[in-house]
């Protein structure tokens, strides 16, 4: 469904990820005028994974739209995903403008004015489906804006016979670690706990926990990266400070939502560490009337709470909120 001359919509949703293409699917078959916001590519997020990333999920799980996720494998890769949500896109002809962010939100009366960098939107209601995986969280250590240090990885390739420190014991530090390792990379990596996260994918855990037992991967369990310098790195262990020499810090630290974006909407966070967004669970409307939440970003900091799976439901609560309010008007 196009959006009207004056860019005037039931529904505009931020985020091409895969839960704004399913708002945008509940919206379409709902009858609603809507348009979907994204700032990147489509699919942005998982279009910045590691290339060579298997999903923890089935492919069924990764659904959306009732369109068959058919994989060749028993979990799907970023490659398959990327082809699926394309495919769903081209499908239901969803009405989607890329590269294109939104700079300004304003309550408008019964409205919402929407400012992007290429056009301005009414919209009666907002969808905001951004995720968490723009802002890296940061360890806050001298030397953490050096160029060799990355928050994000794509390929191992690049570090082929390099000094490689990697930061974190959960799916994305143990993946880094063992593709670099096999690259030929000399990886250590600075783990904060005592032990590889119990997250990490059930059929990956025993290898790297291997790896490190034969010694071809060093850990340094219940410590802390302190320093980074142009060609070495602190480590603070319990038994004192260890000095690497060191070509690369992947920071596989984790990453957040956009905070700043959701307090400038107006949506209230709690006060505690978590910074958990209001919005109502069987609506998903926000303390805003008409400004709701879909996907990950309902989480806050409890980024590993929801995934794919089971925030597709988000989609169906919104819409079907949408066509009550419009019944009782």
């Amino acid at each position: 469904m196009e959006i009207k001359e004056d860019h005037s919509v039931d529904v505009l949703i931020i985020g091409a990820g895969p839960i704004g293409l399913a708002c945008g699917i509940e919206a379409l078959k709902a009858g609603l005028s809507y348009v979907i916001i994204e700032k990147g590519c489509l699919v942005n997020s998982l279009y910045h994974y590691p290339v060579n990333m298997t999903f923890f999920s089935t492919s069924e799980r990764l659904e959306i739209g009732n369109i068959p996720f058919v994989s060749i494998n028993p979990k799907p890769t970023r490659a398959e995903a990327l082809e699926y949500y394309r495919r769903v896109a081209v499908h239901y002809n969803l009405n989607i403008r890329l590269f294109e962010s939104v700079t300004t939100v304003k309550e408008t009366g019964e409205n919402f004015a929407v400012e992007t960098t290429k056009s301005s939107y009414k919209a009666t209601n907002i969808i905001v489906a951004t995720g968490f995986y723009d802002i890296p969280a940061t360890m806050d250590i001298p030397g953490e804006h050096l160029s060799k240090v990355r928050h994000y990885y794509q390929d191992p390739h690049f570090y082929a016979f390099q000094k490689v420190a990697v930061v974190g014991a959960n799916n994305s530090s143990v993946d880094v670690a063992l593709e670099t390792f096999r690259k030929g990379a000399e990886v250590t990596m600075i783990i904060r706990g005592n032990s590889i996260g119990n997250r990490v994918k059930y059929w990956v855990k025993p290898d790297i926990e291997n790896r490190i037992k034969e010694g071809s991967i060093q850990a340094f369990f219940c410590s802390e990266l302190t320093e980074v310098r142009e060609d070495e790195i602190d480590i603070q262990t319990p038994e004192g400070k260890v000095t690497l020499k060191n070509d690369f810090v992947l920071a596989m630290t984790g990453y957040q939502p956009n905070f700043n974006f959701l307090r400038t909407l107006g949506i209230t966070l709690s006060e505690d560490e978590i910074l958990s967004p209001t919005y109502n669970p069987q609506t998903m409307e926000t303390n805003i009337k008409g400004l709701y939440l879909a996907g990950v970003v309902c989480g806050g900091m409890n980024t590993h709470s929801l995934f794919i799976e089971n925030s597709r439901e988000h989609a169906e609560k919104i819409i079907w909120h949408l066509t009550e309010k419009n019944k009782r008007s």
